[in-house]
């Protein structure tokens, strides 16, 4: 039944305009490791191969999909897969650790946000009459806000790397705003004279030298200013919208008032809603959650959206866009990119 359901969807998705293409189980693990850092150790099955070297069952298909499409210059095009990803379940028993995923991918730089509207739509088409309610959001506007605080590069680049992990991202924003002290041992390191004083021979794999740098990045953030309170309520309030789409684009309109930088990522949003109702979407009954997607794999950096099951909430599917990844696998070429996944299995049993 799910290769069944599979097959079905990936028919409407090639009716779309999708090529089938198909991607190798075994992935090497360095370019993964690469991009998301050793937290996908706890997400990924390793292995090691004696020619290969470290290797990974596929965790999903975009990265390999994208490694294809970098290297065949296609543009644009549009792409469709299924087959079974892997992922251990530690915190969950019952959670599945192999299941079918149906991807649908669109790399069209033209119009983004029609691209976003298409691939909304598709999937949409794809889950027919299944009892599935909608969530989006949009990793972009948290991003310009990010970028446009007043505050020095090395803790927008901390911010930015953490938005994927909203314990860590308000630690840093309540330690960068001057709401929690500094820990008394950090205090006491920074305001020693040498702080290798009695310190003992060198352990670890970290040098001196690039303990010194370390120190020195702690006393530079030290010395800088706070992040203003009403920036930080900013950041704030696009992370607690959560409203229909006509609703959050007025409210986010008055914050662009407070943060000039945003308005071009409200403008995309806009677009994108214009898009979507082109297409038939009923926007106006479109949710919208400032803080959705943000728990989601590192790639996507703009609009983020997902189908649930009404009675069970199960992630039938899910997908968004990942511009700054084809940047990263395309050796500094970007192409805009938008995809997103199904699983039958979840399709049927929401059924």
């Amino acid at each position: 039944m799910i290769k069944d359901e599979a097959a079905r969807i990936s028919a409407v998705f090639q009716a779309a305009g999708a090529e089938p293409v198909e991607a190798a189980i075994l992935q090497p693990a360095d370019v993964l490791l690469d991009l998301y850092g050793e937290d996908i150790r706890g997400r990924a099955y390793v292995t090691n191969d004696p020619v290969q070297g470290e290797m990974m069952l596929r965790p999903d298909f975009t990265v390999p999909v994208v490694q294809m499409h970098m290297q065949s210059h296609a543009d644009p095009a549009r792409y469709t897969y299924a087959g079974p990803v892997f992922r251990k379940q530690d915190e969950d028993p019952r959670r599945a650790r192999e299941y079918t995923q149906v991807g649908f991918e669109v790399f069209d730089g033209q119009n983004p946000a029609a691209a976003d509207a298409e691939v909304f739509a598709t999937v949409k088409a794809a889950l027919a009459d299944a009892p599935v309610r909608a969530a989006t959001g949009d990793i972009g506007l948290l991003k310009a806000a990010v970028a446009g605080l007043q505050t020095t590069e090395a803790r927008k680049a901390a911010l930015m790397r953490h938005i994927w992990r909203p314990k860590r991202f308000k630690s840093l924003l309540d330690r960068f705003g001057g709401r929690i002290a500094a820990p008394a041992k950090r205090l006491a390191l920074l305001g020693a004279s040498d702080p290798f004083a009695d310190a003992g021979p060198e352990v670890g794999v970290r040098s001196r030298g690039e303990v010194q740098q370390r120190i020195d990045a702690l006393r530079a953030d030290a010395a800088a200013a706070p992040i203003s309170n009403e920036e930080i309520s900013v950041i704030e309030s696009i992370l607690n919208l959560s409203e229909t789409a006509p609703h959050i684009l007025s409210a986010l309109y008055d914050i662009a008032v407070d943060m000039p930088a945003i308005d071009a990522a409200v403008k995309t949003y806009e677009a994108r809603l214009d898009a979507m109702a082109k297409r038939g979407v009923d926007v106006d009954a479109l949710a919208f959650e400032g803080s959705y997607g943000r728990t989601s794999l590192e790639y996507y950096d703009g609009f983020v959206f997902g189908f649930y099951g009404v009675k069970d909430n199960r992630p039938v599917a899910t997908g968004g866009r990942y511009d700054a990844l084809t940047q990263v696998l395309g050796d500094g070429r970007a192409v805009p990119a938008v995809g997103a996944v199904i699983r039958p299995d979840l399709l049927l049993e929401v059924r």
